[in-house]
């Protein structure tokens, strides 16, 4: 044993003789005790910087030294100078503004003389060295650490946390078996693949008993901070259970589950503006996009009227399209079954509407599947197509796509028939507004079926038929000798009813025609002669 604490000898004493001697000498132990005086402690080396019995107001909050140039920030607290300015520099919060300040405020420092003086008295009367003021370059490096020490932390606790309420969803999960009984009776034939390691019941994928199973942290839906920093934002998005819900019957390897999943998809989003926005997620649509092309029809056929559905929500339309659905609807609209072709054209007249799709959507070739359809679709789909390409030719490069495709003489032969006249005359109004389609136009003798259309169409349709002819006139001396031919002026001036702009429209190319008539009258001119020279008229 070592003799700090104690030390045990051994003695042997002789005892008194009793009796005059004549007694036995006995042998008594004795236990003797020595401790050691303890050696004087050196005294501590202390710091002048951070000196034993200082009080708190004394020191800095972010860098815990005595303050040589204290400043008053405008919350009130008082910090070294330079602790402050690496703070403002590095974005950091202190600690002692943490629970007062969103967002402190560094923009005026104050210095604190009364202060700066007491701390001076203070290592005086103490026969202290005055302290010196920290560089601002230790700073950074002080509120730096500082900063990674208290993002550990936080990382910790969010990790903790996430377990913890991992925790109790399998322990409420336990607690409640009749979830549990129905799940693992709906899938007691199938058992989940590797591929497929969600459940497809009706429950929440949060209350499947998968996660018995799976440790906590590699779900899905895991928070942020169990996440590592190269991970897109996407992943940190809040969970919808109905979207759980549905992912997982959309990734079933049974074509039920399949069905039954963009059936209840088709059915949510009906009616509900609310389940259209919540639902058109990127991960949904990647899901529901292979599955557009389905060899079975019900699944083809709710799966592109949901995305109808989906599209007619405002904020859906460009996210749709980048999703890369619209590929998938032009194949269906080319060769899928007829329901699902119809819906495919409705689908590709709601996301035209939006301004920001209607480039993209005639590059990638949804112009000669529309215009097929509106030549030899049903009365659904005809519509649905004419509406859709109308949108598309507000834009110039669709607009000189569909001239060369030959669309004129379909749109024409839909006018002289009477079946959605209407539809086609829009269409020919946005065509006639470029050169390309003026001349498309007139060699298909689209002066001469518009004015005989004229005289029969209704108010609507005659507002848009006066529209056409008057794009048209832009076209020069040949529309004017067209509409002489067939009679358009005096047509023209028997539009008295309609809006004010249709009537308007027919009064000035009247007036035009016959500024004109009356110029070419008054002149004596050798047309002849004129035409041999090859001079071309003023």
């Amino acid at each position: 044993m070592e003799f700090q604490e104690a030390v045990m000898k051994l003695t042997t004493r002789k005892p008194k003789e009793r009796n005059g001697g004549g007694g036995p000498k006995l042998n008594r132990w004795a236990i003797v005790s020595f401790r050691r005086s303890p050696k004087p402690s050196k005294p501590a080396k202390t710091d002048p910087r951070r000196p034993e019995a200082v009080p708190d107001e004394f020191l800095c909050p972010v860098s815990g030294s005595l303050m040589a140039d204290p400043v008053i920030v405008p919350s009130g607290h008082s910090f070294e100078r330079t602790s402050v300015e690496a703070c403002k520099s590095l974005g950091f919060v202190p600690p002692a503004l943490a629970g007062h300040v969103a967002a402190p405020d560094f923009s005026t420092l104050i210095p604190n003389h009364a202060l700066k003086s007491t701390i001076l008295s203070f290592c005086r009367n103490r026969s202290l060295p005055p302290p010196e003021p920290l560089d601002l370059a230790s700073a950074c490096k002080l509120v730096a650490g500082l900063m990674s020490t208290r993002s550990h932390e936080t990382e910790t606790k969010l990790a903790h946390d996430a377990v913890d309420e991992r925790r109790d969803s399998v322990r409420e999960e336990r607690e409640t078996p009749g979830a549990k009984t129905e799940s693992s009776r709906s899938h007691h034939q199938d058992p989940p693949t590797a591929a497929h390691s969600y459940s497809s019941s009706d429950d929440s994928v949060a209350t499947t008993p998968a996660f018995e199973s799976t440790p906590p942290l590699q779900l899905t839906a895991r928070p942020s901070c169990c996440c590592s920093s190269s991970c897109s934002s996407s992943e940190f998005e809040p969970t919808n259970p109905e979207e759980e819900q549905l992912l997982a019957k959309l990734k079933s390897p049974l074509v039920f589950d399949v069905e039954e999943a963009v059936m209840a998809l088709r059915d949510v989003t009906r009616t509900s503006e609310e389940s259209r926005v919540s639902l058109c997620t990127a991960r949904l649509l990647s899901s529901v996009r292979p599955l557009v092309v389905s060899k079975y029809c019900a699944i083809q056929v709710n799966s592109v009227a949901s995305l109808v559905n989906l599209s007619l929500a405002a904020v859906n339309k460009v996210k749709i399209v980048r999703s890369g659905i619209v590929p998938n609807l032009i194949d269906v609209l080319k060769g899928g079954f007829p329901e699902a072709a119809e819906h495919a054209a409705g689908a590709l007249f709601s996301l035209a509407l939006d301004d920001g799709n209607k480039t993209a959507i005639g590059a990638l070739g949804a112009l000669p599947p529309l215009l097929h359809a509106l030549r030899s679709g049903n009365e659904r789909a005809r519509g649905d197509s004419a509406s859709a390409l109308y949108h598309l030719s507000l834009v110039q490069s669709n607009r000189v796509k569909l001239v060369r495709l030959g669309s004129v003489p379909v749109l024409l032969g839909m006018v002289r028939s009477g079946r959605l006249a209407g539809r086609a005359l829009l269409v020919l109004v946005n065509l006639g507004s470029c050169a390309d389609g003026r001349a498309a136009m007139m060699d298909a003798g689209a002066v001469e079926c518009l004015v005989g259309y004229l005289s029969r169409a209704a108010d609507s349709a005659r507002d848009n038929c006066v529209t056409a002819l008057y794009e048209l006139s832009q076209g020069g001396l040949r529309f004017k000798g067209l509409a002489r031919a067939a009679g358009a002026a005096e047509a023209l001036e028997k539009v008295e009813s309609g809006s004010w702009r249709a009537r308007e429209m027919a009064r000035r190319m009247v007036e035009m025609m016959a500024e004109r008539t009356e110029e070419m009258e008054g002149e004596d001119v050798d047309w002849e002669k004129l035409l041999e020279a090859g001079t071309p008229s003023r």
